[in-house]
């Protein structure tokens, strides 16, 4: 008897580079056209006037994420007003890796308080040890008093930020990826 393959299984998640402001309408529609569709959004307080409002904006503006099976379905895709193209190298769409969509939807599943950030290119690696996120790894970032583990999604080259205490993290080392015993931060 053959085994067919899941079709979950051969659909891969992709960045879906989108017009400045479209990312809203685009993840409806898509969602709309059956498209297993992300928009990771956070929550800003932003002052017209004489009120504060909070507001939910993209995590990653300019990008969407869409699970899909390339062979089959990209031109629904790239039709859709509002999109530039899927992200990739060469003209080719290069998938997001599956454990990075799904380190995003645990940070917003925990409600830990998440903003972009600026891409970090280089930085000390670091592995959460205890608490919710532990076994997750990023970038560390030292920001005033607070220290920053900067969870990075290398191919959008963006970050998302989020407050962790600097004890509950291990730093790697460069050469085997293991943990080294001590974690030194320089002062800035």
């Amino acid at each position: 008897m053959t085994d067919f393959p899941n079709p979950a299984e051969t659909r891969s998640w992709y960045a879906v580079h989108v017009r400045s402001r479209h990312e809203k309408s685009v993840s409806t529609i898509l969602r709309n056209k059956g498209f297993d569709e992300f928009l990771p959004l956070y929550k800003s307080r932003r002052q017209w006037t004489q009120r504060i409002a909070e507001i939910e904006l993209p995590l990653f503006p300019g990008y969407v994420f869409c699970r899909l099976d390339l062979a089959e379905r990209r031109v629904p895709i790239v039709t859709t007003p509002g999109v530039m193209d899927i992200v990739g190298f060469g003209g080719t769409p290069i998938p997001v890796d599956e454990t990075e969509i799904a380190a995003i939807h645990r940070i917003l599943n925990l409600g830990l308080a998440a903003e972009p950030w600026k891409y970090t290119p280089a930085g000390q690696r670091v592995r959460i040890e205890h608490g919710a996120l532990a076994g997750m790894e990023g970038v560390f970032l030292e920001a005033k008093k607070n220290h920053r583990l900067l969870l990075s999604l290398t191919l959008l080259q963006r970050t998302v930020a989020i407050q962790i205490d600097a004890s509950s993290v291990k730093r790697l080392n460069a050469v085997n990826g293991s943990i080294s015993s001590s974690l030194t931060f320089a002062a800035k």
